[in-house]
């Protein structure tokens, strides 16, 4: 009966209107809604409308919650789940935390003994395994915006989620058969070898080097790439390229935003 309930409210929300306000909203702010066709953007308010309404918002130290902030916000990770049916609304993600600018963590290292290190950390986004997402606004719109390169911390933060869909946060998400799999170990691992060589001899990558930290990274920055610098992306790493979107499954979009990449 919940999951009957929780459905038909789902169908309500996807039938009404998208407001026009939203609509402008979008236009104006997020860069990558206009590399989508219009039956990719009709299916994408319709799954915003539902992320929006099922999701806890807070703003933290001192940011005021909008609707523009939310926009932004679920037009990325509804953008990553787009073409997924399963998983679209993210089951792991209950609330997302907002912060005006970047914020300080605490990083926690249990060192030799059982002694438990805790050293401030600057962060403008964390995904929380069993918790919520939180975010700066001020890099979220950079992203959005497309004025930070292939870097958009809204798309890596839920790329995470959908990492840890699968269990813990690995690299690998939830995929569809056993030779999904051994593809993905097959590319994911030579390119990650691959970058931790060039960053090493300091040659020229892609990739955010951000992206050798471990595995999880790596699948992160990747799809930041995949999604902000697909022909570049498509060009340097064609095999990578292609796990992706078979992944995501987008058809084409490299091809068809290569003369529209952020930071080009």
């Amino acid at each position: 009966m919940l999951g009957w309930l929780r459905n038909k409210k789902r169908r309500d929300l996807m039938a009404a209107p998208f407001p026009q306000q939203w609509q402008t909203i979008l236009e104006n702010r997020v860069w990558l809604y206009h590399m989508l066709t219009p039956e990719e953007q009709q299916r994408l308010r319709a799954d915003m409308a539902v992320f929006i309404a099922e999701k806890s918002w807070e703003g933290c130290g001192g940011l005021e919650m909008t609707d523009e902030v939310k926009l932004v916000v679920s037009a990325h990770a509804c953008m990553l789940t787009l073409n997924i049916e399963n998983n679209r609304y993210y089951p792991n993600v209950e609330s997302i935390l907002v912060y005006p600018t970047g914020y300080t963590s605490i990083a926690r290292t249990v060192r030799p003994g059982g002694f438990i290190e805790e050293v401030p950390s600057a962060r403008i986004g964390e995904a929380w395994h069993a918790g919520p997402i939180v975010l700066s606004w001020e890099d979220v719109l950079a992203g959005s915006l497309g004025h930070s390169g292939a870097n958009n911390v809204t798309l890596h933060e839920f790329a995470h989620k959908l990492d840890m869909l699968s269990g813990g946060a690995d690299g690998v998400p939830e995929l569809d058969s056993d030779a999904a799999y051994t593809t993905w170990a097959e590319v994911m691992s030579h390119h990650y070898q691959v970058l931790l060589i060039h960053i090493h001899h300091h040659g020229h990558t892609v990739l955010n080097p951000y992206a050798a930290t471990n595995p999880a990274e790596f699948f992160a920055v990747a799809t930041e790439t995949y999604f902000m610098r697909p022909h570049h992306l498509l060009e340097a790493m064609p095999e990578l390229y292609t796990v992706l979107s078979a992944y995501y499954r987008y058809t084409g979009w490299g091809a068809q935003n290569a003369s529209h990449g952020a930071g080009v």
